[in-house]
């Protein structure tokens, strides 16, 4: 307390959540969304977590390292969808957990005509995405990722905007994790999440910022009795 009283004066900082300086800014509403594993997810962790520990347990140093930061990586995308980690197969839903739970989620945010921001740490996933709405929802979602140029990602952003009928905009997390308006969404879903609470707190802010005038509902997709859960947990 004196420490703050003495430098108060020397500090400029604006909080989104001081109401006696924004007043007008909704509540922001964080929600964990718990998916399960299908039959396929199950399989393919079991195997890669069995055979990628057999070599760790053979390994030291940067090697032993090099070969969690594999297994981890291997994981979370099996965790996303099966397809994401073997490069190939179906962009069917019901092979996911995730994709699963993220329909139910779309079709009742479709029903109040609200828009929604879907971030993703992979291209892969994104690109499978896009797949999965023309697939089952007839939506020609728009995909920004650290490819797209900027003049394109202009047009992506004001058609986000203004364009009542783009309800679904996905996101890679690196491209568009800072330094873009999307007011027009109030939902945010990150499909995987990115292990930095600052980096996800930066990608929300895309809709949670000064000129929102709706809740925004954040979604964060965690998927349950896997590496997911216990990590969300220790970083809690």
């Amino acid at each position: 307390d004196k420490f703050r009283k003495i430098t108060a004066p020397f500090i400029m900082r604006r909080l989104k959540s001081d109401k006696t300086i924004i007043k007008d800014l909704p509540d922001k509403i964080e929600n964990n969304q718990y998916c399960t594993l299908t039959n396929e997810q199950t399989a393919l962790y079991k195997s890669t977590v069995d055979q990628i520990i057999e070599s760790i347990a053979q390994s030291e140093g940067i090697e032993r390292k090099g070969l969690v930061l594999k297994l981890m990586t291997a994981l979370k995308q099996i965790c996303n969808h099966p397809t994401q980690f073997l490069k190939r197969g179906k962009s069917q839903i019901d092979l996911s957990g995730k994709s699963v739970i993220l329909f139910d989620l779309l079709r009742r945010i479709q029903e109040t005509g609200e828009k929604t921001l879907i971030f993703t740490q992979y291209r892969e996933m994104g690109n499978l995405m896009i797949k999965m709405l023309k697939q089952e929802m007839g939506i020609n979602a728009q995909f920004l990722h650290g490819g797209v140029p900027r003049k394109k990602r202009d047009v992506m952003v004001q058609d986000f905007q203004e364009n009542h009928s783009t309800k679904i905009f996905i996101l890679s997390l690196k491209a568009a994790g800072t330094g873009l308006n999307l007011t027009s969404a109030s939902n945010v879903i990150h499909y995987d999440l990115w292990w930095n609470p600052a980096v996800e707190s930066q990608a929300t802010d895309r809709a949670y910022r000064i000129g929102q005038k709706k809740n925004v509902q954040v979604y964060r997709f965690i998927t349950e009795n896997t590496f997911e859960e216990k990590i969300d947990k220790m970083i809690q």
